[in-house]
Parts: C-alpha cells; structure tokens; sequence
C-alpha cells in the first residue's frame, strides 16, 4: 500500500510514517527502509537529523541517503533496487519504503548548491514520486503542507510552493491512502 502523509512542521508526520511502516513491514515480513532525503545545510537541519535518527534507531531501518535523483534509484529490473552504502548489496524493492520527504526532495533538487534554480524541477521529482511508488507498492511519502498561510511570499518561494502542491497532488492520485496529521493526531482523505 502506498501512502501519502501530509501535515504542517512539528506535527508528528515522521512519527506517524515511521510506525506506519514498521507496522506493514511486520505484518508482511518485509525488509524496511528509511530514504532520507534532506541534505543538511545548517545546525537546525543537522539537529533534526539527529532528532530523526535516534527516534528510528532499533526499528529495522535500513538507511538510503538520497537528497537528489530519486528516480535514480530504480533500475530496469524492477524487483531490485542498488543499496546506497559501500557494499554494493540489492535492496528488495518489494520491502517498505519510507521517504522523508517530499519536501526536501523538491528542495535539493530545485535549488542547487552552485546557486542555479531548476524550475522544472517538481515535474521530475513527480515523475520521479510515482514511478518509484508505481514499481514498489509499499512506499510511505511524507511531506509538509506548505500552503494555509495568507503571507505573500517571492516569486521564486511561490514557484516552489507551487511546484510542491503540484508533486503532492500527484502523489494522492497515485496513493491508495492519503493522511493529514495534524498535533500528533492522523486523520485520513484518502
């Protein structure tokens, strides 16, 4: 099952995804994995990491490192997915996924370190959402909602905005169930 999990900062969506899959990965005995997608750019960014490690550690996660090219992932053969450490092992990519998130996702791949802006970046990054979702069938999608605030923002903060609003509805069509939390408490959409 595909999820997409949606909610404003500091709500519990990482907490919420997190016993979501390990709770599929159990009851189908399925290998677990963590993709990690924010590539940390200051102290606060590297507190939360930290934050989101410890709060994963002993639940089975295996961890992909992956700030950018999430389509990159995928293979031609469809059932196996390259590991992101040193090894070179396969991953299963019939285990359950979880992608945190969505949001940095889109960031890493708009807004590049040489300073250029990608402003086609969100429709890759969907494309790139669904195929993965698509070849998997067990990914969760975590991803802020970004979008309730009456402030006027710059065209370059709207056209991410906009850009994420269009990956998230992508991600909801293709998802078989679609939740918002919200304070810690999940409510489904979908």
């Amino acid at each position: 099952m595909n999820i997409f999990v949606s909610g404003g900062a500091k709500n519990g969506k990482s907490m919420f995804a997190q016993k979501t899959a390990r709770e599929m990965a159990d009851k189908q005995g399925l290998p677990l994995y963590y993709i990690a997608t924010m590539i940390p750019r200051d102290e606060e960014d590297e507190a939360r990491i930290a934050r989101h490690i410890r709060e994963r550690e002993g639940w089975g996660f295996q961890t992909i490192e992956r700030g950018r090219d999430l389509g990159g992932l995928l293979e031609e053969d469809q059932y196996l997915l390259p590991a992101m450490n040193v090894t070179g092992d396969k991953l299963d990519v019939r285990g359950v996924f979880l992608l945190d998130s969505v949001t940095a996702l889109l960031g890493n791949e708009m807004f590049r370190e040489d300073g250029s802006v990608d402003g086609d970046a969100h429709r890759r990054v969907a494309e790139d959402c669904v195929a993965f979702a698509k070849a998997t069938g067990n990914t969760i999608f975590v991803s802020d909602y970004i979008y309730g605030d009456g402030i006027g923002y710059d065209k370059l903060t709207e056209d991410y905005r906009h850009g994420l609003a269009m990956v998230d509805r992508r991600l909801a069509r293709v998802c078989d169930r679609v939740v918002e939390v919200s304070a810690g408490i999940a409510e489904d959409w979908k």
